[in-house]
């Protein structure tokens, strides 16, 4: 029996996430474009990245389930951190971030039946100060060069975290809150079609 929502997505912490709502998923890994435009806002990007990766997850597997599209934009002020192409580019990110509060932007898209609905989830994220032997120690676990702003607070980043105003699993990557509104306006409701955890 197929999943009853396509992930287009290849995040493991995005369906890792689902699954904790007991919601499975079948993942579609899709590649888009995600260069920002000139003039365009943290939250117009992540919004129009979700419905694109939204859209070509469709295209891919048909509208026959519920398709979600996600996009996340680590943005300090109006500059947007994605995930660093490098250990020195994690490292920059990270002494940016140090002791100041940032904004984490996850959209959400979903596509069923020539239906959509579409929610955005914005989480402001106070960092501590940190030592430079923090932030190379950090670095060098590796575990920042897949994330955007250079840091997964689901892991060893949590340390750095002195406070969060909005939703944590909008920071991991998928706001569950605004991800069931969205099914259940295509028609999933989470609490019936997810199987017990």
């Amino acid at each position: 029996m197929p999943a009853p929502v396509v992930l287009a997505s290849a995040s493991p912490r995005r369906r890792a996430l689902l699954a904790q709502i007991g919601l499975a998923c079948e993942p579609c890994p899709v590649e888009i474009d995600e260069s920002r435009r000139p003039g365009e806002s943290p939250e117009g990007l992540a919004a129009r990245l979700a419905a694109a990766k939204a859209e070509a997850g469709a295209r891919a597997t048909g509208l026959s389930r519920p398709v979600l599209g996600a996009d996340t934009v680590v943005a300090l002020n109006d500059e947007t951190f994605g995930k660093p192409a490098d250990a020195q580019e994690a490292a920059a990110m990270l002494r940016a971030l140090s002791g100041r509060s940032h904004r984490v932007i996850t959209a959400v898209v979903g596509l069923h039946a020539g239906r959509r609905s579409e929610r955005l989830s914005t989480t402001r994220v106070e960092f501590r100060r940190l030592a430079e032997a923090e932030i190379a120690a950090y670095v060098a676990s590796g575990e920042p060069l897949d994330k955007a702003g250079a840091y997964g607070i689901q892991g060893r980043a949590a340390i750095f975290v002195q406070a969060l105003h909005g939703s944590y699993t909008g920071v991991v990557g998928l706001p569950l809150c605004e991800t069931a509104l969205i099914l259940r306006e295509l028609g999933v409701d989470v609490l019936s079609a997810g199987t017990p955890a």
